[in-house]
């Protein structure tokens, strides 16, 4: 979750500048926010945007990861590949020039959904996570949304597994290489 303060800190600059540059960076088309999902009847939820940048290449170079083998074992692999499926998801939509409609969902308790998606008058949650033997705990938090003013519709959990497959009868199991 964008916390401009802390990005000001680490660079050693104040947070009017932070946001100087982070609004260059979204207009430049570096990064982008994903906004919490929300309505009257999710009180709870919070509303701090999350921050993606649109080349996970440049994340790796930025944060010094530099092989494959790094990257896939370092301290935020699991971040990265958030970032690079949201990416993939971002650009499907717009491939086939379509409106992309997604949030994430966070609530005081720390329930967490990493991608809410709205199509066709539902909400479709999805998890990502860097597993190839996803659980159904992962879909705990999906239940949030049944108190949305929106109907939840299928999920599904984005993962390392190699095939696709099902978790229940209302969860896909996707392998991130078939984005």
């Amino acid at each position: 979750m964008l916390n401009v303060h802390d990005i000001a800190m680490d660079v050693g600059t104040s947070d009017d500048t932070a946001k100087r540059w982070l609004g260059i960076m979204e207009k430049s088309g570096i990064i982008f926010y994903l906004r919490p999902y929300a309505n009257n009847l999710l009180k709870r939820a919070v509303k701090t945007p999350k921050m993606y940048f649109f080349d996970t290449g440049l994340v790796a170079y930025l944060t010094k990861y530099s092989s494959p083998e790094i990257l896939l074992n370092g301290a935020i692999n699991g971040a990265i590949l958030k970032n690079y499926v949201v990416c993939e998801i971002m650009k499907s939509y717009s491939n086939r020039d379509s409106e992309f409609i997604c949030h994430y969902y966070r609530d005081k308790d720390s329930k967490e959904i990493d991608l809410v998606l709205e199509s066709d008058g539902e909400l479709h949650p999805i998890e990502i996570k860097k597993t190839a033997s996803p659980s159904p705990e992962l879909t705990k938090a999906f239940y949030a949304l049944d108190k949305a003013s929106m109907p939840r519709g299928s999920g599904a959990i984005i993962c390392t597994k190699k095939e696709m497959s099902m978790l229940d009868r209302n969860t896909v199991i996707m392998p991130v290489w078939s984005l």
